[in-house]
């Protein structure tokens, strides 16, 4: 084993753990808003808010977003179809963000758009790095090993 790799072994477990502790915490805030669409507001509630807000076939735009914030955050926090989940998720803060959020303006106004692209990127970087070791398709995949990208 190169003397390099040797040192680069804690960075990647390290890694790993940061990458467990992200997707969870994604994972949970994603389940909670999904959550709130199907069973604080209702499908039907959702679907009526979003139509106040002008977004396009609303009730189908409901139950994507609900379905997709809750299923997809679940899949975060356990890390399975982590590309997919965080491709739907991006996808799910690009029309909040575009539909909802960009007509509100700048940064911290009610409404604003900061919190949509942030979960939104954060959704797309991993589906880009992979979830880890610590993850179902972590341990499928042998390990994570598109997320031990070598330094």
């Amino acid at each position: 084993m190169s003397p390099l790799r040797t040192l680069t072994r804690p960075v990647h477990a390290s890694r790993d753990l940061v990458l467990l502790i992200a997707r969870v915490g994604l994972g949970v805030v994603f389940i909670a808003h999904g959550w709130q669409k199907f069973r604080t507001n209702g499908l039907d509630g959702t679907a009526a808010g979003f139509d106040q807000m002008g977004v396009p076939a609303p009730t189908l735009s409901a139950y994507y977003a609900a379905a997709v914030e809750l299923i997809g955050g679940a899949a975060l926090v356990l890390g399975v179809l982590t590309t997919v989940a965080g491709v739907l998720l991006a996808l799910d803060m690009a029309g909040a963000f575009l539909f909802v959020h960009m007509s509100n303006g700048v940064f911290v106004a009610d409404g604003g758009w900061e919190l949509v692209v942030v979960l939104g990127l954060f959704a797309l970087a991993l589906a880009a790095t992979g979830p880890g070791r610590f993850s179902v398709d972590g341990t499928l995949t042998r390990g994570g090993q598109r997320a031990r990208v070598t330094a």
